[in-house]
């Protein structure tokens, strides 16, 4: 299947791309981003709300790494990690300490069935691969309580300066990487794709509040490669 095919249909055909990618995940994230994308994570963590007890939800938590370094927060009390791929969630709970606060359980961004259970909902470079962002962003602020918090990771364009050295990297230089370590050259150009098409900075922003989130905030990280969006609850 064609990486156009994947973006057009990112519901099933994302899971089992992800199914697919899992075992060889985390090490091709390190790879891919120099390291980088533990260094945006903390960054996140430190973005959630300035309270103790938090229990928070991790959509799209893939291989869980996001999830663990929530756990660790003395803020939080409990994560609980949705994903769509089954693969993906297995990695997450063979890398879960015994005495981890971690859930993994199977869910879909679009549909969380959750109202009013948690204090953050966060997503990590996963927004990008649902049909509908909007959707999926009023179904996070349905499980959200008052005074809760969403927290959006994701890749953007990057400042003008070095957007082409960027684009060259993303388009040529990530699939034949991402391709070798995987085995799977069209994850990788789906993920090019992805990222294209995907709304970044103010435009996202702009979603927050017609889902219904207050003081959308964009914080620019990697030069604008990656931006941290915030969104509050009244």
């Amino acid at each position: 299947m064609k990486a156009q095919d994947l973006v057009e249909d990112r519901g099933d055909v994302s899971r089992a791309l992800f199914d697919r990618i899992a075992p060889r995940y985390d090490l091709t994230n390190r790879v891919l981003s120099f390291g980088q994308d533990e260094r945006w994570r903390r960054r996140l963590v430190k973005a959630l709300p300035a309270r103790a007890g938090l229990r928070v939800l991790d959509v799209a938590t893939g291989t869980g790494d996001l999830a663990f370094a929530m756990s660790r927060d003395p803020r939080v009390d409990e994560v609980v990690g949705v994903d769509l791929s089954e693969q993906m969630l297995a990695v997450a709970r063979d890398k879960a300490p015994d005495n981890a606060r971690i859930t993994f359980a199977t869910g879909d961004a679009m549909d969380l069935g959750y109202t009013a259970a948690f204090d953050a909902v966060t997503i990590a470079f996963g927004i990008r691969n649902v049909s509908s962002p909007i959707v999926a962003l009023r179904s996070m602020k349905q499980a959200l309580r008052p005074a809760g918090r969403v927290l959006v990771l994701e890749f953007g364009e990057v400042y003008a300066p070095v957007r082409p050295l960027y684009n060259l990297y993303r388009r040529h230089i990530l699939p034949v990487v991402g391709g070798a370590l995987t085995r799977e050259r069209e994850a990788y150009r789906y993920l090019d794709e992805t990222i294209a098409q995907f709304p970044s900075g103010e435009a996202f922003a702009e979603k927050l509040t017609e889902a219904g989130f207050v003081d959308p905030r964009v914080v620019d990280l990697a030069l604008g490669g990656v931006r941290l969006y915030v969104g509050d609850v009244a």
